[in-house]
């Protein structure tokens, strides 16, 4: 590496507490995806009764499931406040892992409709304590120089973890039930028990958390400068404060993400009407489904590179324009080829999107507002994901093609947004490699 500059060098090293809590932050993924698919086949196989509050028993399981991702993105903003206030980021982390191994765990002694409500909401409230905590650690563990580059990494293994556990989650439950052998002990499981495929995977989803507790504890600590800054100004305004646009930086890129989110968000809830339309099968649909965490596990950490050394903003603006034709055409093809294809092209223009927009808002992030400052990124995605599942759900009788204008439309609003509101943090953009660094 002698030959290369010193910033293309820089590029490609990662602090060592970055790597160690995007690993932690794959492994409570790989445990907290796991439910998306284990709750409704829990509630579905007649073990959990009592009440249903005189709802259907498809209903309760979207509120189940929904509730974790509406207290989750309404807690962020306080949680990452808070880690602000007091300067620390590692104790916050560590509490959301601590309740979310130990709600994990309370899955198996609960039988009632109320008690998986409490337990998900507790769940939603734990990960609030997670993710602007862990955004801001890695925000403050980079330079600006590498600072894309982290954010990229960090999400390619969440997106790893989040990605793996659906699919070793339905094995876990039907490879059920297992018997430890007698000289297996498990707390709390006595030897030569049968364990059911729904108790495995809750016991799987708690260890995973676990490993993630263990790894931040021995591996992460708070920055000085953290502690040292705790206390600033945590305001976050909406109106550009220095005069040059109508909109705060950080508050258009929240808005931008919601916008991504819900864009892509929309072919979630509409698999009967998308299979029907492209007379394919589910296994067709979940192929394009993972087309677009595909894109961003591959994409995240090169992206975030170039973005350090080309800038932030063009691949912002760039990505929101590709969401454009990606999310519309979806709503016109007859293909699951080109389904797929449409697919892999939103997850493109989620990566480009995501890292950049993370490192951006952390460029302009001062001191000791990490926390504060990123959490609206993380919130206002968290919002589009809830967003976009309800708007193609009400969208789509009138026609198939409606959810997805209506999408291509708010990508339409988010590049302009982004294009007019936000400028370029980078003072200047990097040499091209192969130059000798002066």
């Amino acid at each position: 590496m002698r030959g290369l500059p010193r910033r293309i060098v820089a590029q490609f090293a990662v602090d060592r507490r970055v790597l160690a809590l995007a690993f932690a932050r794959m492994a409570d993924g790989i445990g907290n995806s796991f439910l998306i698919i284990v709750i409704p086949l829990y509630v579905a196989s007649g073990i959990v009764r009592g009440a249903t509050f005189g709802l259907e028993e498809a209903m309760v399981i979207g509120i189940i499931l929904s509730l974790f991702g509406f207290l989750n993105s309404s807690f962020q903003p306080l949680t990452g406040r808070l880690s602000d206030r007091f300067g620390k980021r590692k104790p916050f982390i560590l509490i959301g892992l601590g309740g979310l191994a130990a709600t994990n765990l309370a899955y198996v002694v609960a039988e009632s409709y109320l008690s998986l409500i409490v337990i998900r909401g507790l769940q939603g409230v734990s990960v609030a304590f997670i993710i602007p905590a862990s955004i801001a650690l890695v925000n403050e563990l980079a330079t600006t120089e590498d600072r894309g580059g982290n954010m990229g990494v960090y999400n390619t293994f969440r997106l790893i973890g989040f990605g793996a556990g659906p699919v070793a989650a339905g094995a876990v439950v039907n490879l059920g039930p297992y018997t430890l052998p007698s000289d297996v002990a498990i707390v709390g499981i006595p030897a030569d028990v049968s364990i059911s495929g729904f108790d495995a995977a809750f016991y799987v989803a708690a260890v995973a958390a676990m490993i993630g507790y263990a790894l931040v504890t021995v591996l992460i600590t708070d920055p000085d400068a953290t502690k040292a800054n705790a206390g600033a100004d945590l305001s976050i305004p909406i109106r550009d404060r220095s005069g040059k646009h109508l909109l705060d930086p950080i508050f258009t890129l929240g808005v931008a993400s919601l916008f991504m989110a819900a864009a892509i968000a929309l072919f979630a809830t509409i698999q009967p009407q998308v299979n029907a339309r492209l007379e394919q099968g589910s296994t067709w649909f979940g192929l394009q489904f993972a087309a677009f965490i595909l894109a961003q596990v591959l994409l995240q950490t090169p992206i975030g590179r170039a973005c350090d050394y080309y800038g932030r903003r063009p691949f912002i603006v760039g990505g929101m324009a590709l969401l454009v034709p990606t999310t519309l055409v979806q709503g016109f093809i007859f293909g699951s080829e080109v389904m797929f294809l449409a697919r892999l092209g939103q997850g493109i223009a989620g990566a480009m999107v995501f890292a950049p927009s993370l490192a951006l808002a952390g460029d302009l992030a001062g001191e000791g507002e990490s926390g504060s400052k990123l959490s609206v990124l993380t919130m206002a995605f968290g919002f589009g994901i809830a967003i976009g599942p309800l708007s193609s759900g009400a969208l789509v009788g009138y026609g198939f093609y409606a959810p997805f204008v209506f999408g291509a439309a708010l990508a339409a609003l988010g590049t302009v947004l982004v294009y007019t509101q936000v400028e370029e943090t980078l003072e200047t953009t990097r040499s091209i490699p192969g130059r000798s660094d002066e």
